[in-house]
């Protein structure tokens, strides 16, 4: 095949790109260089577009082991333990192939983690939708529901926590974000940069074939009418034979016979290659024919860019072949030795013998594109007025009847269900509250991680969304009584290439960074997903947070169900009444315009500080934090979780009714104290300069809002969690 300008712009490439590779190799390359060129040159691959700004996130801190450049992040967690943790996208295939997409995301995330030597013990997910009423939108949420759960449960690893959300931004692009934990001592932890010459290069897991061929690079481009033709770039996943493959892998780790190993995800065994020989300044030199292949007559382009999945490519010590070979033949995976470290810095590959490929590795990492494309500021939308007429023609347990009702409120159990979340039996908190929670095995300290995203507040403006869903992570932690520790980003948004797509994200990215590094809550791994779009049409930007926190005793663990009659309820945190982008303006008003809540982060984190003493005191029986749907709503949640009703106060400063249940104000806890506490629990508030209001009391049958106003727990119940299963089964 002759390789010219339009072979390459076929492949992803600009004009400019290909003239630059031709400049840095001196000469045209042949199509399997191409090839790799496009894959390690993508957006998925290269960061060619976001480097430039995901250079200032905060990064470091007092727990942090392993920042992003590796597979996974990794965090200190006390005593010889830590945790492995990453979410990573898997958009574009989920969309093609919902199942299969699904599954596979779940896949190579598990191995970017015990790539690292990690045991996964936890999975997540944030899963964006169409709106509703879009003909794909519930074969599409099926198909992804079951993958994730087919995957995870078959490999036996729960999934504890989780996010949907619906809106039509997403009617032609959907958003799969997995995430995962795994628990290693500091000892045993392994990276994949390269060391040492003339060391074999082992390929071991499944074989090689021809799925996921431009996986990498379809990611990095926008739909169009022929999405149907893309299907042979969604890899297939075979979650038992990864099975065997985390065993195989770990069991080889245990020794010291590892020196480097790499995960073969985006770009197959092209970036991880590619990769390790970046890492270790050296060359890999690799004879492609001895590649496993499940196919007939595959060539050296097809056996590079597969992305066929369960496979993981080693860098042994000499002499530890002949050991490693029978682990894997133990597990019944394939194992060969397909290559060696070489002093030449280049990746040469040779097919039949003939050299089909010498590139010089940093053409391909340090020589990539970088881009600082054009970006539009967004402006901060100005307030909306609502007339005051409008709320007296409203009724409080109506409005809060729809609001439970809405899609992106109402319990997700339908969903959480398909999941295994009890499996290897340390799952303490399961889905449905504001934090998954899994116990260390065999410690007294369980690990707390949740995921969010806000993508109509990041709409609204993108830099305050950024530091709203950082917050948001930050709260969902302290609430279950964890110290929050870091995070990994999944920053999901439309075509750098357009000036206000390319804005949203860089005001994103500032806003969770300047948060990050003032809660020192730093960023430890993580994902860039461009071209979220169909033809022009792109996503509302959805930067999707992932926080783990550290619970040293998993006793001390604290759950949102109202517990005890007669208990008072607090509110951490001041309530304005903001209305603007919140669910009441949204749905009940059908009001989109205005600015997303204010975030004052001296608030944010003096109110959840405050917070975590009051649990240590013991003193907190049950919390959960205010973010969509104000007050009202997380109360009802509470309710229904713990079967009680609740007596509301009317507060003692001015305010209009809906404002004050409905307002989506930022920093909020809503705690359980019996009276006993109460006054030590104040005096802690107090001493603290933390605002709280009282909010009521614990009753055992219903929820009074005011004389007027009582709803029954059954009729919260019914309003939570009827509508996504009548959606799905009707």
């Amino acid at each position: 095949m002759i390789v010219n300008e339009q072979l390459a712009i076929d492949h992803g490439l600009k004009k400019d790109e290909y003239k630059k590779i031709c400049d840095l190799l001196k000469r045209v390359p042949n199509i399997t260089e191409l090839g790799i060129f496009s894959a390690m040159w993508n957006e998925h691959c290269s960061y060619k577009s976001s480097r430039l700004h995901l250079k200032n996130l905060p990064t470091k801190g007092k727990n942090v082991i392993q920042g992003p450049g590796e597979n996974a992040g990794v965090i200190d967690i006390d005593d010889d333990d830590a945790i492995v943790f990453k979410i990573e996208s898997h958009n574009h295939p989920s969309f093609i192939e919902p199942y299969q997409g699904a599954a596979t995301g779940v896949g190579g995330i598990m191995r970017d983690v015990f790539t690292m030597g990690a045991r996964p013990i936890a999975n997540l997910n944030s899963i964006h939708f169409g709106s509703p009423q879009h003909k794909k939108t519930k074969n599409l949420l099926r198909g992804v529901v079951h993958g994730i759960g087919g995957y995870g449960n078959c490999m036996g690893v729960p999934t504890i926590a989780g996010q949907t959300s619906f809106d039509e931004s997403y009617n032609g692009n959907i958003l799969v974000n997995a995430m995962t934990l795994g628990h290693v001592k500091k000892d045993k932890i392994f990276y994949s940069k390269a060391a040492g010459l003339n060391k074999p290069v082992i390929y071991v897991g499944s074989k090689t074939g021809r799925d996921g061929i431009h996986g990498a690079s379809m990611a990095s481009a926008s739909f169009d009418d022929k999405i149907e033709e893309k299907k042979p770039t969604v890899q297939v996943g075979d979650p038992f034979t990864e099975k065997l493959l985390l065993e195989a892998c770990l069991e080889l780790m245990a020794g010291d016979s590892i020196i480097a190993i790499q995960d073969m995800g985006a770009a197959g065994l092209t970036s991880s290659s590619i990769e390790m020989a970046s890492k270790g300044n050296l060359g890999i030199e690799m004879n492609l024919n001895k590649v496993p292949c499940r196919e007939a007559n595959m060539t050296p382009y097809e056996i590079m860019l597969s992305e066929s999945q369960e496979r993981m490519l080693i860098v042994l010590e000499n002499g530890k072949e002949e050991m490693a070979k029978k682990i894997f033949d133990k597990w019944n995976l394939d194992f060969a030795i397909i290559g060696r470290t070489t002093k030449s810095k280049k990746i040469e590959l040779y097919f039949d013998e003939k050299k089909v490929a010498d590139i010089p590795v940093n053409t391909l990492v340090e020589n990539s594109p970088m881009y600082d494309r054009k970006w539009k500021k967004a402006k901060l939308p100005k307030r909306i007025k609502i007339e005051k007429e409008l709320f007296k023609t409203l009724k409080v347990k109506n409005v809060l009847s729809k609001i439970l009702s809405n899609p992106n409120v109402c319990s997700k159990e339908w969903i959480w269900q398909q999941y295994d979340h009890t499996v290897m039996g340390d799952t303490i908190q399961k889905p449905g509250g504001d934090a998954g929670v899994v116990r260390v095995h065999g410690t007294s300290k369980a690990v707390a991680a949740s995921v969010d995203s806000s993508a109509v507040y990041c709409w609204a403006h993108p830099l305050s969304g950024g530091k709203q869903i950082v917050c948001e992570s930050w709260r969902n932690l302290i609430s279950v009584g964890a110290k929050p520790i870091a995070i990994t980003n999944c920053l999901n948004f439309g075509s750098p290439e357009n000036e206000e797509n390319m804005g949203e994200f860089v005001e994103c990215v500032k806003g969770l960074g300047e948060t990050s590094a003032y809660l020192e809550f730093p960023v430890v791994s993580g994902n860039v997903s461009f071209y979220n779009q169909t033809k022009d049409i792109g996503i509302k930007p959805t930067p999707a947070i992932g926080g783990v926190g550290l619970i040293k005793d998993y006793q001390n663990m604290v759950t949102m169900d109202l517990k005890e009659a007669d208990n008072i309820l607090l509110v951490i945190g001041k309530t304005e009444g903001h209305l603007d982008q919140s669910l009441f303006a949204r749905d009940i008003l059908n009001e989109k315009n205005g600015p997303p809540p204010e975030i004052n982060l001296f608030n944010e984190k003096n109110n959840g500080e405050t917070v975590l003493k009051l649990i240590d005191k013991k003193y907190i029986k049950s919390a959960h934090d205010v973010s969509s749907g104000g007050i009202i709503t997380a109360l009802s949640k509470m309710c229904i979780k713990g079967k009680k009703g609740a007596t509301l106060k009317k507060p003692n400063y001015l305010i209009n009714q809906f404002e004050y249940l409905f307002g989506e104000d930022q920093g909020r806890y809503i705690v359980e104290i019996s009276k006993d506490d109460l006054e030590s629990a104040t005096k802690i508030l107090e001493e603290n300069s933390v605002h709280f209001d009282e909010l009521g009391s614990v009753n055992d049958d219903s929820l009074i809002i005011d004389d007027k106003t009582k709803v029954s727990i059954d009729d919260l119940i019914k309003s939570h969690t009827n509508w996504l299963t009548n959606y799905m089964e009707n």
